[in-house]
């Protein structure tokens, strides 16, 4: 049983989309893309440098496209189950066809302008933790006024805060935890500084066509498989203010009989996590076009004919 998963915010690096552009069609479709979205695509994606792709507003349509072009790159595929991490949601309902892919690259941009203007209220930013008990490291959190804004499981969790809470944190760890590493975002997000962003997203959603998942779509609100296009998008709407539970993600395809898990471009964080909490999945994260062979062999070792 095979799962595609999509990484959120921080994913990026400098010009990781330059060598997806050797493959037929690329230039083109990103070229369409970006006149939808009216943001140059294949300029961020290739020739900018990292404070420029760290924008909310660049790197969130930036991720979802390049989650796109790997599922164009792979061709016909038929994965049991897709769930993405933050804005990775936005790819994975494309994938499970609840939006078109020209719809969800106008909703993640305007999500990605809504959180970068609510980011911009205060300066905020998000920490990751590795190591530690969750209960204690949520503890001591919410004793700084962090929130764990991603529950990410395999002993990660990220922090979100004011730039003051986090420096606090970085002199206090919680016990357990041996590293705190400042992530590649602009602002605290799945937090409550994200609230305005909401009302943003609400009205944006009134204006999508939507359709049910066509295949099963793990929310990582809670974990659970949502069946229904509308919920699917409620959820999207929500979760910028609310934690991202990808260990619960985890629990479900445990439960789900998961064997193979492909993470797509610029994958690899959400491989690391499956590789310490799954044991025995097969795991591949598709970062360049070097590594669609091998993601052809393994998805059709772990879909067969049935899919």
């Amino acid at each position: 049983m095979l799962v595609l998963v999509a990484p959120g915010q921080g994913a990026q690096t400098p010009g990781f989309l330059t060598p997806w552009l050797d493959l037929p069609g690329v230039s083109d479709r990103l070229a369409a893309w970006s006149a939808a979205v009216d943001l140059d695509l294949t300029h961020y994606g290739t020739q900018a440098d990292a404070d420029e792709i760290r924008d909310t507003a660049v790197a969130q349509p930036l991720l979802v496209a390049a989650g796109l072009l790997a599922a164009h790159a792979l061709g016909d595929v038929h994965p049991h189950t897709v769930a993405g991490h933050s804005v990775g949601e936005i790819t994975a309902a494309v994938l499970a066809g609840v939006l078109d892919e020209e719809s969800g690259l106008r909703f993640v941009r305007t999500r990605g302008l809504a959180m970068a203007e609510a980011a911009a209220v205060t300066e905020t930013g998000m920490a990751a933790m590795l190591g530690g008990d969750a209960d204690v490291v949520v503890g001591h959190l919410e004793s700084l006024g962090l929130t764990p804004a991603n529950v990410n499981g395999a002993g990660q969790i990220v922090a979100a805060g004011t730039a003051e809470q986090l420096a606090a944190l970085a002199e206090n760890k919680p016990e357990g935890v041996r590293r705190v590493v400042p992530l590649k975002v602009a602002g605290a997000f799945h937090t409550a500084h994200m609230a305005p962003a909401v009302a943003t997203l609400e009205e944006a959603a009134t204006r999508l066509t939507v359709t049910d998942p066509k295949i099963s779509y793990v929310s990582n609100k809670d974990g659970a498989v949502v069946t229904g296009g509308e919920e699917v998008i409620a959820r999207l709407v929500g979760q910028v203010a609310n934690p991202v539970r990808w260990d619960l993600c985890m629990e479900t395809f445990r439960e789900l009989g998961v064997t193979a898990l492909v993470e797509f471009c610029p994958g690899g964080t959400l491989t690391g996590l499956a590789k310490r909490a799954l044991p025995g999945v097969k795991t591949l994260a598709l970062k360049t076009p070097d590594d669609l062979a091998a993601a052809r062999e393994l998805i059709a070792e772990h879909t067969g004919p049935a899919a």
